[in-house]
């Protein structure tokens, strides 16, 4: 005996202005009473725990209760008896409505290191007392209403870096400080979810050779937790842009594409946010610098000059 929901897209994206639809499958070898079969819609922004070491959001989460966004139970059917079928099962359709009148906001689905925002949909079929209820849950994913998003593509907007050993507020390799490097490029500022981050640098000094140059992207994630905000920055995914000493003066393309599940549009809202960083990382060859292959690029070394550079994500149409 088991239960499924089959939603009616295989991407379960859906929008809040449109209802969710799909089908419970139920499959067992005879026919089985119950006291009804209900939907129950939830939706909440959480503080999700990750493991490891507590960091300051979890040190202090305690005290942060999970946002309701939506928390909505359906009867689809009153009591009675379900058929039997072991191979296709039976079938019982269902539409709900996602977003009702005086609905609060619906932000986007969003899988972060300290913010969870998600959606589930669970069945139960009920049973009584003398039998387990049968149940199970199925995440699907939210995204703005189209009507309500700009045209895309969006004009781009970009800003202009350099690096150099003078930008630089942690120390550096003497042969840096002294010979000096200079980086220079653009890239996007804003960006939609739909698009690539864009944009090109160019070498064009260094005293000390190049080992990598590496895009990194991060989120940054803020809680309000009593009187106190408090603010963690986690790395989403590490792109290599150039590998080895490159030729100088030559222009170097930038083009990163976005994660779905690990990114949304920037959100602003009363107990929390959710923002978006890149860093532009160059590792110049040093020996002490293989001692620390899987060193955090986060962490100031005497071999990385970074540059970070904040990025707004919007969601177009």
């Amino acid at each position: 005996m088991s239960i499924e929901i089959k939603l009616s897209r295989p991407n379960r994206v859906y929008f809040p202005a449109e209802p969710l639809r799909g089908k419970i499958i139920v499959k067992s070898p005879s026919s089985i009473s119950h006291y009804g079969i209900r939907l129950t819609l939830d939706g909440s922004v959480t503080r999700q725990v990750r493991g490891g070491s507590a960091g300051a959001i979890e040190a202090l989460y305690g005290a942060a209760k999970p946002i309701r966004i939506v928390n909505k139970i359906f009867e689809i059917k009153p009591s009675g008896k379900i058929g039997s079928g072991t191979t296709e099962g039976v079938l019982i359709p269902f539409s709900l409505n996602l977003r009702q009148q005086g609905d609060d906001r619906f932000y986007e689905t969003f899988h972060g290191a300290n913010i969870s925002i998600q959606y589930l949909v669970t069945v139960e079929v009920v049973r009584g007392y003398l039998y387990k209820s049968l149940s199970t849950t199925v995440e699907f994913i939210i995204e703005s209403d189209k009507a309500n998003l700009p045209e895309s593509p969006i004009p781009p907007e970009m800003v202009i870096f350099y690096i150099t050993q003078d930008t630089q507020r942690h120390p550096l390799l003497p042969e840096l400080r002294s010979g000096g490097f200079r980086v220079t490029g653009k890239v996007s500022s804003q960006c939609s979810l739909l698009d690539p981050i864009n944009g090109e640098l160019i070498v064009e000094a260094s005293a000390v050779p190049i080992n990598s140059i590496d895009l990194q992207l991060l989120r940054v994630e803020s809680i309000i937790v009593g009187e106190k905000i408090v603010t963690e920055s986690s790395l989403i995914q590490t792109t290599q842009i150039a590998d080895g000493d490159v030729c100088r003066g030559v222009t170097i393309p930038i083009y990163v594409i976005l994660p779905r599940l690990l990114t949304c549009p920037t959100v602003l809202a009363g107990p929390f946010s959710i923002e978006f960083k890149i860093s532009i990382i160059i590792s110049f060859e040093w020996e002490l610098a293989k001692l620390h292959p899987k060193s955090d690029p986060k962490i100031p070394r005497l071999w990385l000059a970074m540059e970070t550079i904040p990025l707004e994500l919007i969601r177009t149409k």
